[in-house]
């Protein structure tokens, strides 16, 4: 018992400092909004990483661009082998290229009657096909619309419970300061009266 009324009064003070940035830091770890911040930058960083490893980074794909661009004619010459060597191992790119030199062909050639009759047919044949298109999706959406309720609920429990960890905090933190401020209180007297005596 050998600290002061003073000392006591500074360390409860540090005490309670200490706990209000001990609950801030609780607060701001389980505010509902801050999880899903969390959540969604890690899902946008795993996509990221994903396009990174099948597309290449834009540097790489940059660098061999501005390297084979010495003539028209040999930009010509070279485009299949430029083709080839830009989309090995990203499937996204060489279908996406494939893509285009097939749109370049249909636009230039103009359609002919057995390919014009062939698209009517096929129209016909796809109507069918649309409506259940249409339904698989309002399926994948209420899936979809089930995972988010399942998620925001996990949110709305972990918040619930965390806000129960922070109010037993708080009162753990309370009872401990009361203890301490009536410690101090009994030291404080009983110097008094030893001092009197």
């Amino acid at each position: 018992m050998g600290e002061s009324a003073e000392e006591l009064r500074r360390d409860i003070e540090e005490t309670r400092y200490g706990l209000t940035d001990t609950l801030d830091a609780i607060g701001d770890r389980v505010s509902p909004g801050r999880v899903i911040e969390r959540r969604k930058n890690r899902m946008v960083q795993g996509v990221q990483s994903v396009r990174d490893r099948v597309m290449g980074s834009a540097s790489d794909v940059r660098g061999s661009v501005s390297g084979g661009t010495s003539t028209a004619l040999d930009t010509v010459r070279d485009t299949p082998d430029m083709v080839r060597s830009q989309t090995q191992g990203s499937p996204v790119a060489a279908g996406a290229i494939a893509f285009g030199v097939g749109f370049l062909v249909a636009a230039i050639l103009p359609p002919s009657q057995p390919e014009q009759r062939a698209a009517e047919s096929l129209m016909d044949k796809a109507e069918p096909l649309k409506d259940e298109l249409a339904s698989a999706g309002r399926e994948i959406a209420e899936g979809v619309k089930g995972v988010a309720q399942d998620a925001v609920e996990e949110v709305k429990s972990t918040a619930v419970d965390s806000k129960t960890a922070v109010t037993d905090t708080v009162h753990e933190s309370v009872d401990a300061t009361k203890t301490t401020s009536q410690d101090a209180a009994a030291a404080v007297k009983g110097q008094a009266t030893s001092s009197t005596a």
